[in-house]
């Protein structure tokens, strides 16, 4: 007990996580009348509300999702099971991708042809991937997240000097008040997060299961560090920026599902626009603020370091993403229209759509999909 009480101690020295001359009693709830601080313990809240929204997701996909998606036409059937085959389904295990110097290998193994065992090879990785109407049934479902989140961040930081001059995010830093509505917005954004990182282990798994979990559980981790730290301001913004646009992605998507092509393209035309403004245009200007505005008004300390070199490490993410999105775009007028799965910047990276048409050799389109073989983090992590 006395050496977790000491690492405890060290760990959350006041020297690294607050401005000079200030201590966690400074900032501790009640400690001053006119201040409401953030209080570290309310950091438990988000974890029943994931449960309510596990169950409330559960609900809705079944008895409301599902259905309107088999209206439309999206198909919930599995593609046919591959054959048993112990020998090709360890080799499957140990590396999904199939190499020709494998497919070499196998063949002498189990005494089928190249093109048999490439065959089911096919067969044995459609049938991990899940179906349409359950994808439709996901990408429906974090739209009208996505969409609840941003226009509930929208309404409760109208009224908020910060969400108009980015300064205010530090004007009387520590000593800023949590009203209920910010309170709400990242309980629910935490519980949200939460809520994917349980939901893997049951929700079909994709190749890049693990990464998606480390990088759910960094997430967390970084929207807590910004609670107890009370830097809630700043964390809002990044909050509402990196919602707008994964709204008219997932609805891409499902217009997609849906086989409503041109709507669809326009969905991911608006979607590349209001990115780029978001990504490279609203964000740019918290990092500025925080790199060169909060310096002027603020004691520097080391956590402020920590926090700022995250964002700006999101923003060369966000560069190297809008280069890939540009590429699909351009590939997208070229052909006529979008090629392939639309990838989420708020997920996973999937393969590509089953019904997608074959793509040409050395096409951007095509690179971006080998690019796809290897997890991508999600762009929309909170407090960066």
């Amino acid at each position: 007990m006395e050496l977790f009480r000491s690492f405890s101690d060290t760990f959350w020295s006041t020297r690294v996580w607050l401005p000079p001359n200030t201590t966690w009693a400074d900032i501790a709830p009640g400690s001053r009348p006119d201040v409401q601080h953030a209080d570290y313990r309310d950091l438990i809240w988000p974890l029943p509300l994931a449960l309510v929204l596990i169950v409330f997701r559960y609900l809705l996909e079944t008895y409301w999702i599902s259905p309107i998606g088999k209206s439309m036409g999206i198909k919930s059937t599995r593609p046919k099971r591959a054959t048993p085959n112990p020998i090709l389904e360890a080799a499957y295990h140990q590396n999904n991708r199939l190499r020709h110097k494998t497919t070499t290998g196998l063949v002498k193994q189990t005494e089928l042809t190249e093109r048999q065992v490439e065959r089911w090879w096919r067969r044995r990785r459609a049938q991990d991937k899940p179906s349409t109407l359950v994808k439709f049934c996901e990408n429906v479902w974090r739209l009208l997240y996505y969409t609840y989140s941003f226009v509930y961040g929208v309404i409760v930081l109208w009224d908020k000097p910060w969400f108009w001059d980015v300064k205010s995010c530090w004007h009387g830093y520590p000593h800023q008040s949590v009203e209920t509505d910010i309170w709400w917005y990242y309980m629910i954004s935490m519980a949200f997060y939460w809520a994917l990182t349980v939901t893997q282990f049951f929700d079909n798994k994709r190749k890049d299961f693990w990464q998606m979990f480390i990088h759910h559980m960094i997430t967390l981790l970084l929207m807590a560090l910004s609670w107890v730290c009370n830097l809630h301001r700043v964390g809002s913004l990044v909050l509402v920026v990196h919602d707008c646009a994964d709204i008219l992605l997932e609805a891409a998507k499902i217009t997609k599902y849906a086989k409503y092509q041109k709507v669809c393209d326009c969905l991911f035309a608006a979607f590349t626009l209001v990115w780029i403004i978001t990504r490279l245009g609203f964000y740019p200007r918290i990092i500025y603020s925080s790199s060169v505005e909060a310096p002027q008004i603020l004691p520097m300390f080391p956590a402020y370091y920590i926090f700022n070199s995250l964002l700006i490490l999101m923003l060369c993410l966000h560069v190297v993403w809008t280069y890939i999105i540009l590429q699909i775009a351009h590939t997208a007028l070229k052909s006529g229209q979008m090629e392939g799965d639309i990838r989420s910047s708020s997920s996973e990276i999937s393969d590509s759509s089953e019904n997608s048409r074959p793509l040409t050799n050395g096409s951007p389109a095509k690179k971006f999909n080998s690019v796809n073989n290897s997890p991508t983090p999600d762009p929309r992590q909170k407090i960066k």
